[in-house]
């Protein structure tokens, strides 16, 4: 049985249900014939790029791209994991158990180790809050700091939706969110030249797209 709170986009509807009742998406790697929710495939990958595919449902995708992340991919608009449509993106952040539930944690054991994922990419910590960033326009570019993976640049969004729990995320989860966040990337910005600076920038040119239904400003120096 499918374990949903709503039903599945009709995109979503020829994607696989594992075991447990969870239907398992696109990107998702098989490992021993199982799907392994914790890493992504490299291989489809490198398909979403190259056919211009949704990272979720894996049919092609058109001129409208959403981008699934947290807010420090919004604030220096890079992602690790290439676009899917808007609808695909709005049912993921609604229905994902990661997701939606700002508690969830990725749990390591010894069935998935690096032996097994080191073909795959790993997939970040829990942000607490889930970012649309909805564009028309991304470029890829090697990882500086690990030769042979990609990033992806994300283009200037047309909108952007927040979701938490299920439902629209409110500013003061948001800022929240950020405030943890940032020193992750403020450490990264301080050893480069430039760094600091440029980091500032990013997070100015993001004020405006936290939900305004609070007047908190975001965290300053």
């Amino acid at each position: 049985m499918l374990k949903t709170r709503e039903p599945l986009p009709v995109r979503m509807q020829s994607l696989p249900i594992d075991e447990r009742g969870y239907v398992v998406p696109w990107f998702v790697a098989w490992l021993d014939g199982k799907p392994e929710f914790r890493a992504m495939d490299a291989e489809k990958f490198r398909r979403a790029i190259k056919e211009r595919r949704c990272w979720v449902c894996g049919e092609r995708l058109g001129v409208n791209l959403c981008f699934v992340v947290g807010p420090m991919c919004g604030v220096n608009r890079t992602s690790s994991e290439p676009p899917c449509h808007l609808e695909c993106g709005r049912w993921s952040a609604r229905n994902c158990p990661f997701l939606s539930n700002p508690r969830m944690v990725r749990q390591e054991d010894e069935q998935v180790g690096y032996s097994k994922l080191k073909q795959a990419f790993g997939i970040a910590r829990n942000p607490g809050v889930a970012l649309l960033w909805i564009t028309r326009a991304y470029e890829v570019f090697e990882n500086p700091g690990q030769r042979g993976s990609y990033l992806i640049t994300m283009g200037t969004p047309e909108s952007v939706e927040w979701w938490a729990e299920g439902r629209r995320a409110s500013r003061a989860e948001v800022v929240a969110s950020i405030d943890e966040g940032l020193p992750n990337l403020e450490v990264l910005a301080r050893v480069e030249k430039g760094g600091m600076e440029a980091l500032m920038e990013a997070r100015r040119r993001f004020e405006k797209w936290p939900p305004i239904d609070h007047v908190r400003p975001l965290r300053r120096e």
